[in-house]
């Protein structure tokens, strides 16, 4: 395989050596580029002899430098959609008339290494398990859900769903580390099927954490397999056997490594642990410690201000779930001397349906209706999550502009951070 070269960096060591843009990279000291991964893998040496079509280039430079070549997409290749009918997929459940890139379901190992992304490993091949322990790519982010082959193959709709264990094994044995995680659906791979998941995941010395997090159901399953939510007493036999095998792993390794996610507490009725619970916080990702870590970071950053500058009214929207907390800090902001007032509203998710309650998932279409006849005051604070990556549009492709528009007030998104909430919250 070789890969087009869209541009080269200034000053950069490619450039020095005389490659150009549109030439084609074939090689890096003999070995093929195939990907991104091979790219990276094989540009750190001091000296390398780049393999262009019809010409050889010497490049040197310091040790892990950067070459300074820029491809058409960060992968070098097209991003590798999955294979798998999972029962509880989100995605299969979403309502019609969305921006196409929401449809789109990764299942790319790169991903896992390069952002943080889950796979399955049914979609893996070979020659990338290979590279994985040549390499010793890790962490490996994956999607587990549960360790019975059988079970496995049935609730994934894919034949070679049940060698994922096999895959994870050969990892172990290489010295891979890997965070997996396990959607949890009631009366399928939950109680005696979670115990075995969680045993066989703790036989794996370099599963680093395991995240157990309940299936979300919106109101579009029309033709999808049958399945209900967790309730209070369900989600609570769920922690009991997370703790009981969490036990087995600090009395194992001197670890927790097994967590479940702040919907099964909130769920369960039960506390949320606080932040040392959480250790490294190695799956906020899946709302594992999220909670703790911004109740901890609030609290810490309200010691930093004495007093509020001025007089002033501010609104929060949040999640059904996330209220609770939100509104915590909101009471703990306005003990402070200077006068603010700030109003915080828990948005009902009509768009997806109401059992879904996080706030990553709220649309500024629910947030409009529900909001358009309230004082907001002087703006609005939202949390970042509910908009895509480049911080601009909704779920529902309502840009962030057309909503402040819509409400005449000004929005601000605040990251899943303390210090920057408290700070957005107490400062103009």
């Amino acid at each position: 395989m070789s890969v087009i070269i869209k541009d080269v960096e200034n000053k950069s060591p490619a450039k020095k050596a005389g490659i150009k843009a549109g030439d084609t990279l074939v090689s890096l000291d003999g070995n093929i580029i195939m990907d991104v991964l091979d790219y990276r893998f094989y540009q750190t040496r001091e000296k390398i002899i780049a393999e262009i079509i019809n010409s050889k280039g010497k490049i040197k430079k310091k040790e892990y430098d950067e070459i300074g070549l820029i491809f058409d997409t960060y992968l070098m290749d097209q991003k590798r959609s999955c294979k798998n009918k999972c029962i509880f997929c989100f995605i299969d459940q979403l309502p019609v008339g969305m921006r196409d890139s929401l449809y789109f379901k990764d299942d790319d190992s790169r991903l896992s290494f390069l952002f943080g992304n889950y796979i399955t490993l049914t979609n893996i091949t070979e020659h990338e398990i290979e590279r994985i322990i040549k390499m010793h790519i890790s962490p490996i982010n994956i999607s587990v859900h549960t360790t019975n082959p059988e079970l496995r193959v049935k609730m994934m709709t894919n034949k070679n769903a049940g060698n994922a264990l096999k895959v994870m094994k050969r990892f172990d044995e290489a010295g891979i580390k890997m965070n997996s995680q396990l959607v949890l659906c009631p009366q399928i791979n939950d109680g005696v099927e979670l115990e075995r998941s969680l045993n066989d995941l703790l036989s794996l010395k370099n599963m680093e954490c395991i995240a157990c997090v309940p299936v979300g159901l919106t109101d579009h399953r029309e033709g999808l397999t049958a399945l209900k939510p967790f309730d209070k007493y369900s989600a609570a036999e769920v922690l009991d056997i997370i703790d009981k095998y969490a036990e087995i792993s600090v009395q194992k390794y001197g670890s927790r490594r097994i967590y479940g996610s702040d919907e099964f507490y909130l769920m369960s009725g039960r506390e949320i642990p606080p932040a040392e619970f959480y250790g490294d916080f190695l799956q906020l990702e899946n709302g594992v410690g999220l909670w703790a870590l911004l109740k901890s970071e609030a609290e810490s950053a309200l010691n930093e201000f004495d007093t509020i500058s001025e007089k002033r009214h501010i609104s929060m929207a949040t999640g059904v779930s996330a209220y609770p907390l939100i509104r915590h800090i909101a009471d703990l902001c306005e003990q402070k001397p200077g006068g603010l007032k700030c109003d915080v509203y828990a948005i009902q998710n009509n768009f997806f349906g109401k059992k879904i309650t996080v706030s990553g998932l709220v649309t500024a279409t629910d947030i409009f209706d529900q909001l358009k006849d309230k004082d907001l005051g002087e703006k609005l604070l939202i949390p970042s999550a509910m908009l895509r990556a480049e911080g601009d549009m909704f779920l529902d492709s309502i840009t962030l502009d057309e909503l402040s528009q819509k409400l005449n007030i000004s929005i601000q998104p605040v990251n899943n951070d303390g210090y920057e909430l408290i700070c957005a919250i107490l400062e103009n």
